[in-house]
């Protein structure tokens, strides 16, 4: 067996690249539809800016602060020169496809957004009254001057604009932040011989600077932004006062952290740029080279003035027939298990399925678990008309999650006023669980449970693939039960004989086994088979896979003949191709929805074991969250998730197998087999229109 040593893995940050790169693939994708193409330039334009916001960010830290003790501020600071490089790659391909194929794409459709700041003469009028009435009145041009800081917001975008007198030929850098809360980044102009024409406000603003710097001569103008630090590194905090420190820490990040990228137009000429820098303390590492437009995460908000030919085609979520059937969701969960798959199916089946518990008189308790709130959710008013109702009603509210903490506060804080009872965040562990238990008056154990693989959340049902179990197995409501009394304090040593969960020493104060322990005994018990001469096989399906220990588990499986195949969409630090992973492969899906559910498969000599669970296989959240994962007792059910992950696997148009250089290599490059879609084939399955599968496929080579 090879030494631990000898085992070798990807670097998070490279990784989450090469996933993202994917995403941007998707909009270099000439088959697809220009605004779905747009779409994925918008994700990739976000996902980019949160990524230097929080892991370049907290690499700085770690630098300039030392936050991560007794890690080598040279191995960092090379992390960062590598992140720097492919990201300056990545951002002329991105540059490329926009001008190139975005652009083109539009005005083949009679769609054209203006490329830079001279409007045509049909237009020059309007951009002219335009920009008097509703753009200039919220312009406050500052002027840069020695000795006179200037503060530069994150997430905004600026315009640097080089002035010199006509009187004294005097020189001066103006900074004009851009009106975003004011007017819409994208503005419609009028239709002109059937074109639909559109145009940035800051080529608007471009195009009107002579009106604004009067009795000056404009030498140059190019755009700039900032990144900065927006963790709030809550891990530590003081339980006693937790909700006054996070206030606060939000309220400072509003203002904004420590720079982590500085963000330039590439033809800025370089005295500029070298001004610039040295006004606002920019470190040379700090600087990605841009285009002339930036922040284009708002490609989203450009207006489709045509039908829908150029979006994507999603089909609406599908009846669940056994649910259409009946009256009553919980007198079908009351028979049997039911699985729910968004957004394939309807996420109203959740919102029935707790209408009937508020208003069921036999209902007396309902315990649920908020981690990302939808805005004006269905989900919590249903739980303050049950409180209303005289229900017992305990929601577990996560503070701490990342962007959604003052949204999370602030509706925690209304459910508390309507008679809910609340419980925050745990210090030092973030409850990352997606459950709810609904129990009966004066009966143990008797009741319903709901855990899914995604939050519980309206908004992200309709673009997020997850998975949800509704079940009233006494067992599996017991042990869920069982966790809410622990999270509350209530019970030492929970018993968790079905469930998998994370942290149970540290919120029950028991020696029992947790969730990574009883994954390596299963990973182990399929290296068992493999060695005995039996069928092993492995199916792991998650958003991440980072943690060493687990992935050496996989190694070693692998090396004993355990055939794995892993569904990662975003980081997998596992290098495949190796003799160790030999194997081992790797398969990322991007498509409509994104890939969203965490699904284990263990074969199990012939007794497949399947689970669902909240948990990717990173370091966080297996060391500093509260994850659950939960079998699936039932066959059917879990012969459908088996199907559903054979399907993927046989994928050969949206997946790609990932290399043992980070490359996304497509499937359809390497067969001539017909194309699947796994998204399309996943509704027609579901529809029971998709007969390519069966339960031998789940063994075959993919």
């Amino acid at each position: 067996m090879t030494d631990k040593i000898a085992y070798k893995y990807f670097k998070r940050d490279m990784s989450w690249l090469s996933f993202n790169y994917r995403v941007l693939l998707e909009a270099g994708d000439e088959a697809l539809p220009i605004y779905e193409r747009i779409r994925f330039l918008s994700i990739y334009s976000s996902n980019t800016e949160e990524f230097y916001e929080i892991r370049v960010a907290e690499h700085r830290a770690a630098i300039d602060k030392k936050r991560r003790a007794g890690e080598d501020a040279a191995d960092i600071a090379r992390t960062l020169e590598e992140i720097t490089r492919e990201v300056n790659h990545q951002q002329t391909e991105f540059y490329r496809i926009f001008y190139e194929g975005i652009l083109p794409g539009l005005q083949r459709h009679g769609i054209c957004l203006y490329r830079d700041h001279r409007p045509m003469a049909f237009h020059e009028d309007f951009v002219r009254h335009y920009f008097r009435e509703y753009v200039f009145p919220f312009l406050s041009p500052v002027t840069l001057l020695d000795g006179i800081d200037t503060f530069i917001r994150d997430r905004r975008l600026y315009l640097v604009v080089h002035i010199r007198s006509l009187k004294t030929q005097q020189a001066h850098c103006v900074l004009i932040k851009l009106p975003y809360d004011k007017v819409p980044r994208i503005i419609p102009l009028p239709v002109h011989d059937g074109i639909h024409y559109y145009m940035f406000v800051d080529d608007m603003i471009r195009a009107n600077l002579s009106s604004v710097f009067k009795d000056y001569a404009i030498d140059c103008n190019h755009a700039i932004k900032i990144s900065r630090d927006a963790d709030l590194y809550l891990e530590e905090i003081n339980p006693e006062n937790m909700l006054q420190i996070i206030k606060e820490k939000v309220g400072k990040r509003k203002i904004g952290g420590e720079i982590s990228r500085f963000m330039y137009d590439g033809d800025m000429p370089p005295e500029l740029l070298g001004f610039i820098c040295t006004k606002f303390r920019i470190a040379a590492e700090d600087l990605v080279r841009g285009g002339r437009y930036m922040n284009l995460q708002d490609l989203s908000t450009l207006p489709n003035p045509l039908d829908d030919r150029l979006n994507v085609h999603v089909p609406p979520p599908m009846p669940v027939p056994r649910l259409e059937r009946t009256g009553s969701v919980l007198c079908e969960v009351a028979s049997r298990d039911v699985l729910l798959h968004f957004p394939y199916q309807k996420f109203d089946y959740l919102i029935r399925f707790l209408k009937e518990a508020v208003y069921d008189p036999d209902i007396g308790e309902i315990k649920i678990t908020q981690y990302r709130v939808a805005e004006n959710s269905a989900v919590i008013d249903l739980l303050v008309k049950a409180a209303e109702n005289g229900k017992k009603v305990t929601v577990f509210v996560e503070v701490k999650a990342r962007f959604d903490e003052e949204h999370n506060m602030s509706t925690a804080e209304q459910m508390g006023h309507r008679g809910i009872r609340i419980i925050y965040s745990l210090p030092g562990l973030k409850v990352h669980a997606k459950v709810m238990v609904i129990l009966r008056r004066n009966m143990k154990n008797a009741g319903f449970a709901y855990v899914s693989t995604g939050n519980f959340n309206e908004k992200t049902a309709r673009i997020y693939s997850d998975m949800a179990l509704l079940t009233c197995r006494r067992e599996i409501v017991a042990e869920i039960n069982n966790l809410f009394s622990a999270l509350e304090g209530n019970l030492e040593q929970p018993p968790f004989r079905y469930l998998l969960v994370t942290q149970v020493a540290r919120v029950a104060r028991t020696a029992q086994p947790d969730m990574v322990d009883r994954l390596k005994q299963m990973i182990r018990r399929e290296t068992a088979h493999a060695q005995a001469g039996r069928r092993a096989r492995i199916i792991l399906k998650m958003n991440g896979l980072q943690d060493e220990s687990m992935i050496d588990e996989l190694y070693r499986a692998s090396e004993s003949g355990v055939e794995i195949d892993l569904i990662v969409r975003g980081i997998c630090c596992l290098i495949p191709g190796l003799p160790v992973s030999r194997n081992i492969r790797v398969t990322r899906i991007v498509d409509m929805f994104l890939e969203h559910a965490r699904v284990w498969y263990f074969h199990n000599g012939g007794a497949e074991e399947v689970h669902i669970a909240s948990a990717d296989w990173m370091k966080r959240n297996l060391n500093r969250r509260i994850e659950i994962a939960v079998p699936v007792l039932d066959e059917d059910i879990r012969q459908t998730i088996i199907d559903i992950l054979t399907i993927q696997l046989r994928d050969n148009t949206k997946a790609c197998f990932i290399d043992d250089h980070l490359q996304n290599v497509f499937k359809r490059h390497l067969t001539d087999e017909l194309p699947l879609r796994a998204q399309t084939a996943i509704f027609d399955y579901l529809k029971g229109e998709y007969s390519d599968t069966s339960r031998k496929s789940v063994d075959a080579d993919p």
